[in-house]
């Protein structure tokens, strides 16, 4: 049974809700369906589609509804023979899901933050989805119990991870000569597009007070966003710039995480962090705030130490407990291995997906 599959996605970052999408029409494709992805031009994720060699089709996505993207977009659908729409960010959720209903294919609607949605009234789009997929349990219970959202129209199907392809091909002491590490430094690992939910200055904070206890402590922050450039000179303010590597945008992370001996998460709002999925897999402790599904991934004093979010002094406590107790580090890291891959793994995430697909279209096949 194969179908026809169209994502859509606005966002012009380059984050884990676009890399989850890439790796949803990648596994989907290897399981014999048809992938198409509908975005803006100048979005990022465009580029990193068509480098797979996935289609993409683009439209304006200039608002919530731009009929200059709603009605080709609806044709596009008829024309294609597309069988379900799965869209992911707030202005596409409008224009595609519009879309979708007007060539009268299946829609599914893809949640990746943990933030509450008004249902009714100017939110009518809402309704249109036959299905939610949440990140997490969390999220799942929020939509339902907390918004109000039919129990049977929401699932939850964590991000999954290739953990076998993430797996470091160099020695960590390889990884840090090159980026100028010590074999003896503590090094904190962030990795993730750099924006206010993310909270990097809370990070910031955290890690000065933890160089006043550690001179050995180094800090590395890998991504870019749209407040990179005032991170940096705050991290300078704090007096810790010689402390801190920026590393831009990078595609070895499991490199970067096995080099390292903590993941550092400060974000006031998550869903399934795919940084804290993948420090886990390959057995490094996580330091992260309790926000959405992270308590779902990191078991406080088991797998990694969970803190309130705003609070950079128990952010840097848990980070020194770390630092003190190279035993401690090991026994988390083995626990969080065990964990996500027996739960979080890309072809559990692929099966749930598929099984809802199966569900909304039941026996229909394409030509």
């Amino acid at each position: 049974m194969s179908w026809r599959i169209l994502h859509t996605e606005w966002s012009d970052g380059m984050g884990g809700q676009e890399r989850r999408v890439l790796q949803d029409m990648q596994g989907m494709r290897a399981r014999g369906h048809r992938v198409w992805l509908a975005t803006r031009p100048q979005a990022r994720i465009a580029e990193a589609a068509r480098a797979l060699g996935l289609a993409v089709l683009t439209y304006p996505f200039g608002g919530k509804l731009d009929f200059r993207t709603i009605l080709p977009l609806a044709c596009a659908l008829r024309r294609l023979g597309i069988d379900l729409v799965n869209t992911h960010s707030s202005i596409d959720s409008w224009a595609g899901g519009i879309a979708a209903r007007l060539a009268r294919v299946r829609l599914v609607r893809t949640r990746h933050l943990d933030l509450p949605l008004k249902r009714g009234g100017l939110n009518w789009v809402h309704g249109l989805p036959d299905a939610w997929i949440t990140c997490g349990d969390r999220m799942r219970t929020n939509l339902v119990e907390g918004c109000g959202f039919p129990s049977e129209r929401v699932v939850s199907i964590p991000t999954g991870i290739d953990f076998e392809g993430l797996v470091p091909q160099r020695m960590p002491a390889t990884v840090r000569a090159e980026l100028g590490l010590g074999v003896d430094d503590f090094v904190v690992l962030m990795v993730g597009v750099i924006r206010a939910v993310k909270r990097h200055e809370v990070a910031l904070a955290a890690f000065a007070r933890l160089v006043t206890e550690l001179p050995s402590a180094r800090l590395l922050i890998a991504g870019d966003g749209p407040m990179r450039a005032w991170i940096e000179a705050r991290a300078h303010e704090l007096g810790i710039a010689g402390k801190t590597r920026f590393l831009g945008e990078r595609n070895d992370v499991g490199e970067l995480i096995g080099a390292s001996d903590v993941l550092l998460l400060s974000s006031r709002s998550e869903g399934v962090p795919q940084a804290v999925t993948q420090a886990l897999g390959l057995g490094r402790p996580v330091v992260a705030t309790r926000v959405g599904g992270v308590p779902e991934l990191v078991e406080d004093g088991v797998s990694g130490k969970l803190v309130d979010p705003e609070d950079a002094v128990g952010m840097a406590h848990a980070l020194a407990t770390l630092a003190a107790d190279a035993a401690l580090r090991r026994r988390m890291g083995e626990a969080g291995r065990e964990h996500v891959r027996t739960h979080y793994s890309l072809a559990t995430m692929l099966d749930r997906t598929e099984a809802l697909y199966r569900r909304l279209l039941g026996a229909r096949r394409t030509s």
